[in-house]
């Protein structure tokens, strides 16, 4: 067996398991890319866009382990390009709302207009919303996604959560 073979049978290895880890999170990605766009085509287009660019760098990826955290952060870049090459914000279908919150106790009403204040926040700002809660992800794993120190990721959801209550406050008050 030559080099040649040697390092074609490793690089079917590694598409093996480029192919197997994109299939055990790829309903997660779907998700991420549905926060932001909320349609179901676009989000489809968003992680079929970010699968093959991250089919075409992953041997580039330093640690495998870190599988996750860097096709999450592909999968957000891309939606923020979709989003900016659009210059639109859509607003959720229906079928959305399984996928934002199992929970109950928050009514429709107060999901609507959280939903409505999270489509007014920037797109780099939202992602901070979608991967702490919706995604329950930690502050230490956000920081990887984000690539942002830890201390800076909790100081900036701090800061988009008060300006997230600020706007939801006064929309309240309005409606009065």
């Amino acid at each position: 067996m030559g080099v040649n073979q040697l390092n074609q049978s490793a690089a079917k290895l590694t598409e093996q398991q480029f192919s197997e880890r994109m299939e055990i999170c790829k309903e997660k990605l779907y998700r991420f890319a549905y926060c932001y766009v909320k349609n179901e085509q676009e989000a489809l287009e968003i992680v079929s866009e970010a699968a093959y660019k991250a089919y075409l760098s992953f041997e580039k990826l330093k640690n495998p382990e870190y599988f996750e955290t860097w096709v999450s952060r592909i999968v957000i870049n891309c939606a923020m390009d979709h989003i900016k090459r659009k210059q639109k914000y859509t607003y959720m279908e229906d079928s959305a709302i399984e996928y934002a919150s199992k929970e109950d106790s928050v009514s429709l009403e107060e999901k609507m207009d959280l939903y409505e204040a999270l489509d007014r926040l920037m797109p780099e700002d939202k992602s901070f919303i979608i991967l702490k809660y919706f995604e329950d992800q930690r502050f230490k794993d956000m920081a990887e996604v984000l690539s942002l120190p830890e201390n800076t990721v909790k100081t900036r959801l701090y800061r988009i959560l008060d300006k997230l209550k600020k706007h939801l406050i006064k929309e309240e008050v309005d409606a009065q």
